[in-house]
C-alpha cells in the first residue's frame, strides 16, 4: 500500500541528531498505539509501521537549506524553562508567548545582552503549542472518521490525516520525554558548574542515540510501565506543562550518570532503567492525548460567542487579534 512505501522511504533517511534517536521516536509510537484500549482510537493500530517508521520526521523539516520550515520548526522541539522564568503564568497562545518574550528581551538587552541574546523562540523552545496545535488537529480529523463511520461512508482519507497527526504529536511528545529536551544545558552544560558536569556537546546524542541503540531499546521493554489511561478530564495544555516539568526535573539526573562513563557501558543499569522510565512516559501520554482526542471528537465543536476574533469578545487581545485556547 502507499502508505507503507512512504514508511520505507522514510526509513532511509539519515538519522537526526536532535532529537530522541530514531530508535526511541519509533518505540514510544508503537508503544503508544498497542496500548490504546478498545474504547480508543482503535483504528491507528492499522497505521502503526507507518507511524513509527515516519517518528522522526519533524526533524527533516529542520534543515538549513529549507529556511522557512526550519525557522518555524526548530523551536517546536524543545522547553528550554530557564529562559522564561520570568514568565508566570506560560501564556496559552503561541503568539502571546513570542510576544512576552520580546518585550523581555526590550527590557534587558542594553544591561544583560548575553542573557537577551536567547531571550526568544529559537533559544526558549515553542514545544507544548506544538503538541497542542497538532492534538487539535487530530480531534477534527477524528469527528471526521465518525461522521464516515456514522453514514456508512470510507473513513480511510481522514484515517489517514490522523495517522500524519499521530506522527507529529508522537514526536513533539516524544521529545518532551527526553530530559535534555527542557533545559538550557540540552547539548553540554552552560553556566556555573560545581559539578564538573560535562560541557561536551555530544552529551545529546550519547545518552538518546547511543545508549538506546546499543541496549536495542523495544516497545516490550515499556509496554509494562505504561499503566492504564489518565488524562481524561482536565485541561490538556496543563497536563503538557506538566509533564514537560516531570521531564525538566530529571534533567541532572542524565548528567550525574554521564559522570560515570560517558553511557559507554549498556549494561549500566541506571542508565538504562532512566531510559526505560523516560520513554515510557512519552508512550503513555501520547497515548492519553490520542484517546483524550478521539473522546473529545464525540462531541460536535464547540461554539465560542462572541467569535474568539471579535474584537467584543471580553478575552480578545489586540496584541495577536484573536483570543487564547
Amino acid at each position: 500500500m502507499r502508505r507503507f512505501a512512504l514508511a520505507a522511504a522514510l526509513m532511509l533517511y539519515p538519522a537526526a541528531a536532535h532529537a530522541w534517536g530514531g530508535t526511541a521516536h519509533a518505540v514510544i509510537d508503537r508503544a503508544a498505539i498497542q496500548s490504546i484500549p478498545g474504547d480508543g482510537p482503535v483504528f491507528l493500530r492499522r497505521y502503526e509501521d507507518y507511524i513509527a517508521a515516519s517518528a522522526a520526521l519533524p526533524d527533516h523539516w529542520r534543515g538549513d537549506a529549507e529556511g522557512f520550515s526550519k525557522i518555524e520548526e526548530d523551536p517546536n522541539h524543545g522547553w528550554f524553562r530557564e529562559q522564561f522564568a520570568f514568565l508566570k503564568p506560560v501564556p496559552r497562545s503561541r503568539y502571546e508567548f513570542i510576544l512576552a518574550l520580546y518585550k523581555q528581551y526590550d527590557r534587558i538587552k542594553d544591561r544583560d545582552p548575553a542573557t537577551a541574546a536567547r531571550t526568544n523562540v529559537r533559544w526558549t523552545g515553542t514545544l507544548p503549542y506544538a503538541a497542542m496545535e497538532a492534538y487539535d488537529r487530530l480531534i477534527v480529523c477524528m469527528r471526521a472518521i465518525r461522521a464516515a463511520q456514522a453514514s456508512g461512508g470510507d473513513a480511510s482519507v481522514p484515517e489517514q490525516h490522523c495517522a500524519f497527526q499521530a506522527i507529529r504529536l508522537g514526536h513533539y511528545i516524544g521529545d518532551g520525554s527526553q530530559p535534555l529536551h527542557t533545559s538550557v544545558n540540552s547539548d553540554g552544560w552552560r553556566g556555573p558548574n560545581p559539578d564538573g558536569y560535562t560541557r561536551d556537546r555530544t552529551i545529546h546524542g550519547r545518552f538518546e542515540s547511543g545508549f538506546v541503540d546499543a541496549i536495542g531499546l523495544k516497545a516490550a521493554d515499556i509496554l509494562p510501565q505504561i499503566g492504564a489511561p489518565a488524562h481524561a478530564q482536565g485541561d490538556m495544555f496543563d497536563a503538557v506543562l506538566r509533564f514537560l516539568d516531570q521531564s525538566g526535573d530529571r534533567m541532572e539526573t542524565v548528567y550525574r550518570l554521564e559522570k560515570r562513563d560517558g553511557f559507554r557501558n549498556a549494561a549500566d543499569p541506571d542508565v538504562r532503567a532512566l531510559v526505560y522510565e523516560r520513554a515510557a512516559a512519552g508512550a503513555k501520554m501520547l497515548r492519553d492525548m490520542l484517546c483524550r482526542a478521539w473522546a473529545e471528537s464525540a462531541s460536535p465543536p464547540a461554539k465560542i460567542s462572541p467569535s474568539p476574533l471579535d474584537f467584543a469578545n471580553p478575552r480578545f487581545n489586540p496584541e495577536t487579534g484573536s483570543v487564547a485556547p
